[in-house]
This record gives C-alpha cells, structure tokens and sequence, in this order.
C-alpha cells in the first residue's frame, strides 16, 4: 500500500503540498497525450508550482505503454534534471512512470525487471494521480509494460514501484466517456473477483475483493449512464482502490494471463479483454472452489438461498455477464478483431503469463485454447457451426 492515500472529492488539490513534504523539487508529470490536450495535465502542474515544485510534463504515455515510452521518459526526467515523479491517468501513465522510476533509480533497461523483486535501490518519490476507476495501478506493486517488436506484456511485481502517495479524486473523472468508464469499471470487477479465488488469497485480501464486488455491482450501471453523478463516480474510485488492495497481496489469475495478449497484440482496452474473458475463466475455475463463487454471487445481489455452491457459484457467473451486457461491453474478442489463427499463439503467450500461476485451478495449454474460443464470442460461433 501507498504510505499515504488520499480519497474523494477535491482530494487532487492535495498533490503539490503531498510532493512538497516528499521533498521533491522538480517533479516529472508522467501522462498521456489526451489529458495534456485537455489542459488535466496543466491544472495539476498548477497545484505543483503553487506548492513551490517545478513542474515538466512527458505526454509520451501510450495505451499499453512500450518500452520505448519508459526510455524516452527517462530522457525526459534525466534532462529536466528531475527529483521526483507524479503519474497523472489511468493505468498506462502510472505503470509508465513506475518503468521511468525503476530505470532511473535502478539503471539498464526496463525489460530487465520483468518478474517478480528484481529492483535493489529505492526509486523516486512518487504522487500518483488517477483519473479512472479501473486498473489500481495508482496504489499497487504491479506495472505492464509492453514489447514493441513483439506485442508481448511483460508484468513487473516489485513493492518498490509502489506510488509514495495515491490521490483518487472523483472529479477528475467525470470527464469519462461511457465506454471507457464501462471498460475500467469491468477491469475493477476482474481484479476483484480474480483476488478473491487465487491460490494465494487471504481474510484481508477477501474483505476487500468483496467489498469491492459490491460497490461495483451497486455503481458502475449508473456511472456508465451517468458520467457526472459524482456519488456513483466516488463509489466506483473506492471499488477500484479496495480491488487494487485485493490484488496488490492475492495477486490475479488466467482473466489476466489471456486478456493481456490480444490488448498488447492488437493495440485492444484492457478492461474490455478482462471484461469479455472474465465469465469464460470464471466458469473454468467454478469446480475449483464453488463456494467461494457463491459469495461472489451474493455480493453481486444474487439470490442463493437454498441453491448448492455449484448453483450459486453458475448465479454469480451469469450477474458478471449481465452485468457486462447492461454497460456495453462486446460480447466477444471476434468483434475486436482477433481471428481464430491467432489463438495459439496467444494462448501460448497466456502460460507463460506470471498471472497464471496463481490460478485456483491449473489449465493446459489446450485449456487455454478452448477459453479463447468460447471468449471469441457470437460471430466466432456462428463460424464454427457453419463449418
């Protein structure tokens, strides 16, 4: 966990005092090229200079930010002389800065630290700013950094590229479409469904995740029809914190492992690959450990009482799916693009994955292919029935 995190509405206004008492001078703003268009980028360099901390921006973050954008933001914060990092968006601008943040602290490139702990020396003061309701890389050890040659994700797990502060702000995300508010939304269910049936899940862990599922199930429907009610935006920011405190400590599963390659492949959300993978893996996994999908259920409103976990478990599933459903998500990775001679590859791809690992239940690759086809969806069927 962050040492210190801010919650709520107005909280971003903290983040020039919060760098300040880090004792950063000149901060780095890592974000991307969207949000320094429309000036975010600019009102949070004012919050800094307010605070006596200078300020330069590297808009260089790319949706499943590449190795070359952590290099070209090192570049960046070697030559503006830098002491200090703030992320300022989703996902791709925090797992970005923490990339920028190991390299200049630790040196080599950031291929090197693909795996888990490979870090030795303490990073950059960082004050990670969000502005979506999804990933949890704001707050959490976990960075996703993407081959440019290959399209290949590699995950870092380090608790040293932890953010030093995390501010959640819902303002900031007010300005979010439908779509990507339904996609980041569905990447936060993931998280915390997937933490909550891992291999490695805890009591703290569990609280958390369901939490999590609750607050989700209550807020991202109307958020997503509703981009400025700001009690279902504030609902969602803490259902994507508590999910990122799940997974930051009971790690994730195959969701994970099998959506990360078609979003690196093919340029594709993350949380829309997540969201269509999700209900496919979690049937894989249901004999796993049926009761644990029966709480699933439960919090996801479900009425259980006198079913078996199997039922209930199958219950839960099918919320997930209708869920999805209601807030737009495609009902499968044909309609993205991804054609069926490109599933072994990715499934290949999958095994190797470190998400894989802590799977409730262990899959072949021939497993893995499968979930692919069923994740491909209706135009994918329909191809098949007619061969």
């Amino acid at each position: 966990m962050p040492p210190v995190s801010l919650m709520g509405v107005g909280s971003s206004k903290q983040a020039g005092v919060q760098a300040k008492s880090l004792g950063i001078t000149h901060a780095l703003v890592v974000t991307d090229e969207k949000l320094f268009k429309l000036g975010v980028a600019n009102t949070i360099k004012n919050y800094l200079t307010e605070a006596g901390v200078k300020v330069s921006i590297f808009h260089g973050a790319e949706p499943h930010p590449t190795e070359t954008n952590v290099a070209d933001g090192v570049a960046a914060f070697k030559k503006n002389k830098c002491d200090g990092l703030v992320s300022l968006g989703g996902g791709s601008s925090h797992d970005c800065c923490k990339g920028v943040g190991l390299v200049v602290s630790n040196g080599g490139q950031i291929s090197d630290y693909a795996g888990a702990d490979k870090a030795t020396k303490p990073l950059p003061p960082h004050v990670s700013i969000n502005t979506t309701a999804g990933t949890g890389s704001e707050m959490s050890r976990f960075a996703v950094i993407t081959n440019p040659q290959t399209r290949v994700k590699r995950v870092i797990c380090d608790w040293r590229i932890t953010p030093t502060v995390a501010i959640n702000d819902p303002v900031l995300m007010i300005g979010m479409p439908p779509g990507m508010t339904a996609a980041t939304g569905m990447d936060a269910l993931t998280h915390a469904v997937e933490a909550y049936v891992t291999n490695v899940a805890t009591p703290v862990t569990d609280a958390c995740a369901i939490k999590a599922i609750e607050l989700v199930a209550k807020y991202l429907r109307p958020s997503v029809a509703n981009g400025q009610n700001l009690k279902a935006r504030n609902g969602m920011a803490y259902a994507e914190f508590l999910a990122g405190m799940a997974f930051n400590s009971a790690l994730l599963g195959y969701v994970h492992a099998i959506a990360h390659q078609p979003g690196g492949k093919f340029n594709l959300p993350q949380g829309v690959c997540n969201a269509i993978c999700l209900p496919v893996v979690c049937e894989f996994n249901l004999i796993a450990c049926p009761e644990r999908f029966a709480d699933i259920a439960r919090a996801m409103g479900e009425e259980i009482h006198g079913l078996t976990a199997m039922e209930a478990g199958a219950k839960g599933i099918a919320a997930v799916r209708s869920l999805s459903k209601d807030v737009g998500i495609p009902s499968g990775l044909a309609f993205l693009g991804v054609k069926e001679s490109d599933l072994p590859a990715l499934a290949e791809n999958a095994m190797k994955d470190l998400c894989a690992l802590f799977n409730p239940r262990p899959a072949r690759l021939q497993d893995v292919i499968d979930m692919y086809k069923q994740a491909m969806g209706t135009p994918y069927a329909k191809a098949a029935a007619a061969q």
